[in-house]
């Protein structure tokens, strides 16, 4: 099980539950159209956001299968906003997660998204007792795929033309890590 009741800080940032006075700054990400190439949804309105905030303000623990912890990533000396983190139980029987992510191209390149998945691994490790998560991006998404194996993560699919994505067929990656090699890495 996976509760965040204070903020998990690293170095430079702090990854914590979504809040009201977080609408510009998500309006904000979720409205770049660079930013949603890869996701399912096209580039939000702000009414879209205000609702995909309202849905994410709830999700602060894990205690079932499907649930999902919902994280904004802010920069620990100033609050911005920039970028945010999820991780879902899968499986409760296999102990099983998938992680998410989406960081504002303004911040990206300085190791943010890095620092903030070593953490979010290390919540769903160590706190919440997981054994594997893993990871799926857009194949074309290099940024997403190095990012995952910077974290450590192999990948274990190259899944082709699996998906009708945005009015083409797509192809998907999934890399994973377990939790023995999150502790050796």
């Amino acid at each position: 099980m996976v509760f965040v009741t204070e903020p998990v800080e690293t170095d430079r940032l702090l990854l914590r539950p979504y809040e009201e006075g977080d609408l510009d700054a998500i309006a904000d990400l979720l409205s770049i159209p660079k930013v949603m190439r890869y996701l399912f949804e096209e580039p939000l309105s702000r009414e879209e956001a205000a609702a995909t905030l309202h849905r994410r303000i709830p999700m602060r623990k894990i205690e079932q299968e499907g649930d999902r912890l919902a994280l904004v990533v802010t920069l620990r000396e100033s609050g911005t906003v920039i970028g945010t983190v999820n991780l879902t139980l899968r499986s409760e029987e296999h102990r099983q997660g998938e992680i998410g992510y989406v960081f504002h191209p303004d911040h990206q390149g300085r190791g943010y998204a890095t620092e903030a998945m070593q953490a979010l691994l290390d919540c769903g490790f160590q706190t919440g007792g997981f054994h594997r998560i893993y990871g799926r991006c857009d194949a074309r998404n290099f940024s997403s795929a190095r990012l995952m194996k910077r974290l450590g993560m192999r990948r274990e699919a190259h899944f082709v033309e699996n998906e009708w994505f945005k009015g083409v067929w797509g192809s998907e990656f999934m890399y994973a890590i377990l939790k023995r090699e999150w502790e050796v890495g």
